[in-house]
């Protein structure tokens, strides 16, 4: 019987240990990155899964008249090396300065648009999309933008500092001076090349990021 009691008090010692390492682990790997985020959630909203994206996007309407733009850029982690499989999602505005739709869109395509797309960085971390420079929105002092949401493998969704444009005159200093630079600094500096618009943009996973784990 003494033996008995014995056994008992071990395993239900061993059993609320290993509930407790459960509960630290759960809390190791449920940190939550970047503060608040409204529709950072779209990200979920790409129509093939994550494993099948590819680090090369077009967005809808690359044929319509605009002037066509090409970023690429490399993406690294905290510690200076490549990040692979990150996922990007981009939208904008369309040629008019407004989100356009088609009248069936679901979840954020309401808001953000059909003018949106998924990405995935190579081992390389490099990522690259075509598209159309947007236009700024109608009426406002907005500087033209394309608005972006990242997604490492292991933390949540988060946004970073939206893609602008050097020569943009509504870009002013007020205006630089207020960017917070999360992710690194999105203003592209454009070049006329190939009949189209290219720039690059490199960022920096956790850079300016609330909560962001430290290297």
């Amino acid at each position: 019987m003494k033996l008995l009691f014995v056994f008992t008090i071990i395993l239900i010692s061993n059993i609320a240990c290993s509930q407790k390492n459960d509960k630290k682990t759960t809390q190791a790997t449920s940190i939550h990155v970047g503060g608040s985020c409204e529709g950072c959630e779209a990200i979920h909203e790409s129509p093939v899964s994550f494993d099948s994206l590819t680090n090369v996007l077009w967005l809808p309407g690359w044929n319509d008249q605009g002037r066509k733009l090409e970023v690429n850029g490399v993406v690294y982690k905290a510690d200076g090396t490549p990040a692979p499989n990150v996922i990007i999602y981009v939208y904008h505005t369309d040629q008019t300065g407004v989100y356009p739709t088609k009248g069936d869109e679901k979840g954020w395509g309401k808001r953000h648009g059909y003018l949106r797309g998924w990405m995935k960085t190579n081992e390389k971390g490099e990522y690259k999309f075509f598209t159309l420079r947007p236009a700024a929105y109608p009426g406002r002092k907005d500087p033209e933008h394309i608005h972006v949401t990242i997604k490492e493998p292991d933390k949540n969704e988060y946004w970073i500092d939206e893609y602008v444009f050097d020569d943009d005159p509504l870009l002013t200093d007020k205006q630089r001076k207020n960017l917070e630079d999360r992710g690194g600094s999105g203003i592209l500096k454009v070049k006329n090349a190939e009949n189209m618009l290219k720039a690059e943009r490199n960022i920096y996973l956790g850079k300016n990021i609330p909560d962001y784990p430290k290297v």
